[in-house]
């Protein structure tokens, strides 16, 4: 038995100190995101917003938030995590109070980008600093209450989005994140300690630029897809300014002297498939919520909110997986977690894929829901505690920007995939009528049509989700030590 010194005891409750104030920070991103998804339509109606305008409202949060993740990381390894994490929450709280009073759409838009930088400036630090302040047998359990709070911001969101849409108006949508950021600033500045900084060392601005561009056009690309066609021009010119930039951005990260993106990093085994496998556990998780939501409303008529909780089992299954799986991360290893968490996420969804039929019983469809969320909950907190054990200490930051960026990259091609495979069983003009729910009620014989679509999403989903599982089982790398070794040389 091992003896629990002073220095061990105070270690751990500053530990669950900094677990609380980056859990915080997960809750207020989630929930803005999802209150915002469900009050949309009452922003939109606000503001007159035609088709271009309301895509972007979404839209330009996603790019923005995705694009500058690495370059936060980055950034907070030269000049501070705690400086970075907490500036990020006083950049979003004031947006937030800034978007509320816009006076038009595009000035609400151009607050939605300054909320993305700050909340790239949490999320790409949030993991590092409990990363930090966990000892190495503890990092785990850490790691699942921290992946835990995913579910109340997917159990909350809607919930909240939908009251203050129908009471208090659109503007408390975003001043409602003034308060709770408030006091995640005053909290994380009470709680953090600061941790010493790494050599002044210049940015690379050009890395910087070119990533950022690449990174745009790809994410345009691929939120375009779906509703547009693969082959509209703006697909076409956002794919090809990608291919062209991606080999000026390896050559210009290979010749700085101070590269953002780090490609010595992503070389190893071990982060390669980590990596891989948590962009195929984003894609299928995502989606998932999507397609079901439509599947009850336009295949068995149920309204949003009754859809909303028709879907609960997926964010229960993660909340109660996530911290239980935490428990277990000190006797089972974060690389056996990945590959059972992936397998059950496949499993889920192979229950879905064999029975999709608007007569199957709630508790057949209910069940694989809750496996699929108790899977990735599982492969959450291994995957993460995985990579994150495996990195020197003055890369953590970079690495996990990075490795939030590929799963935020995974979110987007979920949509534009899912709803193409989804919608491409029906006819153009009942397309409408899939997005807005009412297909059940207008044409039985489109619903027949409808679930080929519905059984080939999740078939595709349940291929990414086996994919998944065969990634995280190669994701068996060097030890920490060694990784640490191999990355100095």
């Amino acid at each position: 038995m091992v003896a629990v010194t002073p220095q061990d005891d105070s270690r751990l409750r500053y530990a669950w100190k900094a677990c609380s104030v980056t859990s915080l920070g997960l809750v207020l991103i989630g929930i803005a995101g999802s209150t915002l998804n469900v009050a949309l339509p009452t922003v939109v109606r606000h503001f007159a917003a035609g088709p271009t305008e309301s895509g972007w409202i979404l839209l330009s949060f996603l790019l923005v938030n995705t694009a500058t993740l690495v370059l936060f990381g980055r950034v907070a390894d030269l000049l501070g995590r705690r400086e970075v994490y907490l500036a990020g929450f006083a950049l979003f709280t004031l947006a937030s109070l800034l978007a509320g009073l816009s006076p038009d759409v595009w000035f609400l838009i151009a607050m939605r980008v300054v909320q993305a930088v700050g909340a790239a400036m949490i999320l790409a630090n949030g993991t590092v600093i409990i990363t930090d302040a966990f000892p190495p047998e503890r990092l785990s359990q850490g790691m699942g209450v921290y992946i835990g709070t995913l579910s109340v911001a997917q159990l909350a969101g809607p919930t909240i989005g939908g009251l203050i849409a129908a009471t208090a108006g659109w503007q408390w949508i975003f001043w409602v994140n003034v308060p709770a950021g408030l006091l995640a600033l005053g909290w994380g500045a009470a709680i953090l300690r600061k941790v010493p900084r790494g050599p002044r060392r210049p940015v690379d601005a050009p890395g910087n630029v070119l990533l950022f561009a690449a990174l745009s056009a790809l994410l345009l690309a691929l939120s375009e897809a779906g509703s547009r066609g693969p082959a509209s021009p703006v697909v076409l010119a956002g794919a090809g300014v990608f291919v062209l930039l991606v080999p000026l951005v390896v050559l210009a990260e290979r010749r700085a002297s101070n590269p953002v993106l780090d490609l010595r990093l992503f070389g190893g085994r071990l982060l390669a498939y980590a990596n891989a496998a948590s962009f195929c556990n984003a894609l299928a998780r995502s989606a998932l919520i999507l397609v079901v939501a439509l599947y009850f409303q336009a295949a068995r008529g149920l309204d949003a909110f009754a859809a909303g909780l028709s879907v609960l089992p997926v964010p229960v299954g993660i909340g109660l997986a996530s911290p239980l799986v935490g428990l277990l991360g000190r006797r089972v290893s974060p690389y056996a977690l990945s590959i059972g968490g992936a397998t059950l996420s496949a499993l889920g969804l192979g229950t879905l894929m064999l029975t999709t039929d608007p007569a199957t019983p709630y508790w057949v469809t209910g069940i694989g829901l809750f496996v699929a969320g108790c899977g990735s909950g599982t492969f959450l907190t291994g995957n993460t505690t995985q990579v994150m054990a495996a990195l020197p200490s003055d890369s953590l930051g970079v690495v996990n920007g990075f490795r939030v960026m590929i799963m935020n990259v995974g979110i987007v091609i979920s949509v534009g995939l899912s709803l193409s495979v989804l919608t491409a069983s029906v006819g153009p003009e009942l397309r409408a009528q899939v997005y807005a729910g009412t297909l059940s009620a207008l044409s039985p014989v489109a619903v027949g049509q409808l679930m080929d679509g519905f059984q080939r999403a999740y078939a595709v989903l349940f291929a990414v989700a086996v994919a998944g599982a065969l990634l995280a089982a190669l994701a068996r790398g060097q030890s920490t030590a060694e990784s640490r070794a191999s990355t100095s040389r």
